[in-house]
C-alpha cells in the first residue's frame, strides 16, 4: 500500500496543506483482480486506491467497452518522472530525514508508492540551481564535481536509488563552461557570460570530454547515467544559463565529437537530440531540427532520437517527426506549471495536463514523460535571477516548516502513469469506446499485467467496461477525473 494512501493522524510527519488532500483508505472488495487509482480535479478522491473484481456477467452494450488489442503494438516505455534539480534537492534536504524518506518512498517505490522511474538532472547548473556553475569552470584546474552535486544532488539520487534501483537518469546541460563560449561563429570572440553565446568550434572536443568526465564522475558515486541531451533548449538564448546551438552545430558536435568520445570510452549512454519546443521557437531555419540531423546521417546506436518540451507549438509535431523517422525514439523531457497557466488550480490543470502532457505525448509515440522540478518551495524557489521566477513544482513545500506539502497536477499525472505502466511496458491498441471528452492509453507490462490510464474530461460520471479478451470488468469513472487500472492477464 502507498504511504500516501495509508491512514494518517495528528502525528503524521508529512502534513497536507488542505484538508481535502489527506490520504484516503483503499476501498474494500471481496476480490482484488484489478487495482485502481483515482484522482478527481476537486480532490474528492485524491489518488485513491481501489480494487474491483472481474465480472462474471456478459458484457454490456458495446458502446461503453474499451477492448484491448495487444496484437497492435506501439512503443516500449522507458518511464515517467520529474527533474531532480539542485533546488529540488535543497528543499528535500530541509525536510526531516523521516519526512523525506516517506515522501521519496511515496514517489519512487514500485511496491509502496507511485513508482516514478525516470528523472532528469542538469549537467552543471540550471535556472533551478543554488548558483551559476559548471564542473569545469577553470580550464587549467580541470574537471571536478562541485558541492551542489556532492552535497545535494548525489545524496538525494542515492536515497532514490535505494528505493528504486532501476531508476533511469537523464543529464542535460544548460551551458558549457564559459571559457568554451564565443559571441558568435563569425567573430569567435570570448563570451564570458552564463547567458547566451555559442560553443566555440575549437572546443567541441573539450566539451565532448566534459560529458564523458561528468558521466564517469557520477558512475564513481554508483550512479549510472542512462541518457543525455547535448543542450537544454538550444534555441533559447535568454535563460539564466543558456547556449544557442543551431541544428548544424549540434550535428557537427554530436556526430564528430560526442559520439566518437562515447565510443572511445565504451559508453552506452543514449543521446537525444534537440530537447526544446514543438515549434522550434518560430525559427524557420531550425524547423524539424532533429530531422535535419537525421537526414545528414548520424549514428543510430547512440543517437537514439529526439526530446521535446511544450512551451511552444503543438504535440502533433511528435507525430510528424515519428512519421518521418519511425526508427528513432521520442521522449518528452520538460513542461512546467506556474503563475502564467494557473498552475496550482487542480480543477483546470489536472484535466489539461493529463490530456496534453501525459496521455497526449504517450499516444504520440513518446517513450517517457518527464516534468520539470519535482519539489519547489512555497516561494517558487530556490531559483536563479534571469530564470523562471514564476514556476511551481510538481509538489510545493512550505518554507515555514519544510513539512507541509501541496501536490500539484504534475505530481498526479506522472503518478497515474508510473503507478500502473512500468518500464518495459509496450503501448497496445484499443477499439470500441470513443466518446468525446475521454482520453486513454493501454499497455502490456513485462510482468504479465495490463494497464490502462484514462481521463474523463466530461461533466458526467460514466460506467466504462475494460475487456482484455478473456476478462472484463466495469467501473464508474467520476466526472473530471483521472483513473488508472492494472490487472493480471489470465494464463
Amino acid at each position: 500500500m502507498l504511504a500516501f494512501y495509508g491512514s494518517t493522524s495528528c502525528q503524521d510527519p508529512i502534513k497536507e496543506e488542505k484538508k481535502e488532500e489527506k490520504p484516503e483508505q483503499p476501498g474494500k472488495t471481496d476480490s482484488n483482480d484489478v487495482t485502481i487509482y483515482i484522482t478527481t480535479n476537486t480532490r474528492s478522491q485524491n489518488f485513491r486506491k481501489q480494487e474491483t473484481a472481474f465480472s462474471q456477467k456478459d458484457n454490456p452494450s458495446p458502446g461503453s467497452i474499451i477492448k484491448l488489442e495487444p496484437e497492435t503494438r506501439y512503443q516500449t516505455m522507458d518511464g515517467f518522472g520529474a527533474a531532480i534539480t539542485g533546488s529540488t534537492c535543497y528543499n528535500l534536504q530541509q525536510m526531516t530525514k523521516e519526512n523525506r524518506a516517506k515522501f521519496l518512498k511515496e514517489t519512487f517505490s514500485h511496491s509502496e508508492g507511485m513508482g516514478q522511474s525516470y528523472v532528469r538532472i542538469s549537467i552543471g547548473c540550471s535556472d533551478f540551481s543554488l548558483s551559476e556553475y559548471t564542473c569545469w569552470d577553470n580550464k587549467e584546474t580541470g574537471f571536478g564535481l562541485t558541492p551542489e552535486e556532492t552535497d545535494y544532488v548525489i545524496p538525494i539520487l542515492k536515497e532514490i536509488l535505494a528505493i528504486n534501483p532501476e531508476l533511469k537518469i537523464m543529464g542535460s546541460p544548460w551551458t558549457p563552461p564559459r571559457w568554451m563560449k564565443v559571441n558568435n561563429l563569425t567573430d569567435l570572440q570570448p563570451f564570458n557570460s552564463w547567458t547566451s553565446g555559442q560553443l566555440n568550434p575549437a572546443h567541441y572536443a573539450d566539451y565532448a570530454d566534459y560529458f564523458v568526465k561528468w558521466i564517469d564522475a557520477f558512475k564513481q558515486h554508483g550512479i549510472n547515467i542512462y541518457s543525455v541531451t547535448p543542450q537544454n533548449e538550444p534555441l533559447n538564448r535568454g535563460n539564466s544559463a543558456s547556449l544557442f546551438m543551431g541544428w548544424e552545430e549540434q550535428l557537427e558536435f554530436v556526430k564528430n565529437h560526442l559520439v566518437p568520445k562515447f565510443k572511445e570510452a565504451s559508453l552506452t549512454t543514449k543521446i537525444y537530440l534537440f530537447d526544446h519546443n514543438y515549434n522550434y521557437d518560430n525559427m524557420p531555419d531550425q524547423n524539424d531540427y532533429p530531422v535535419k540531423i537525421y537526414d545528414a546521417g548520424i549514428d543510430i546506436d547512440l543517437v537514439a532520437g529526439a526530446a521535446y518540451h511544450n512551451y511552444g507549438g503543438n504535440k502533433s509535431e511528435l507525430l510528424d517527426i515519428h512519421g518521418r523517422y519511425p526508427d528513432r525514439e521520442l521522449i518528452f523531457t520538460e513542461t512546467s506549471i506556474g503563475t502564467w497557466n494557473d498552475g496550482r488550480n487542480l480543477e483546470v490543470r489536472l484535466m489539461d495536463d493529463m490530456r496534453d502532457v501525459a496521455l497526449g505525448t504517450v499516444n504520440n509515440w513518446c517513450k517517457g514523460v518527464i516534468v520539470w522540478n519535482l519539489m519547489l518551495d512555497s516561494d517558487r524557489g530556490p531559483n536563479r535571477e534571469g530564470g523562471c521566477q514564476t514556476c511551481y513544482g510538481a509538489v510545493d513545500i512550505n518554507r515555514s516548516n519544510y513539512s507541509t506539502i501541496t501536490r500539484n497536477s504534475h505530481y498526479y499525472i506522472i503518478g497515474h502513469l508510473s503507478s500502473v505502466v512500468k518500464p518495459g511496458a509496450v503501448r497496445i491498441g484499443t477499439s470500441g469506446f470513443n466518446e468525446s471528452g475521454y482520453y486513454f492509453s493501454a499497455f502490456e507490462n513485462t510482468d504479465g499485467t495490463y494497464a490502462v490510464v484514462l481521463l474523463n474530461n466530461s461533466t458526467s460520471d460514466k460506467f466504462i467496461t475494460l475487456d482484455d479478451g478473456t476478462n472484463h470488468f466495469s467501473y464508474e469513472v467520476p466526472a473530471k477525473s483521472v483513473i488508472s487500472y492494472r490487472w493480471k492477464k489470465s494464463k
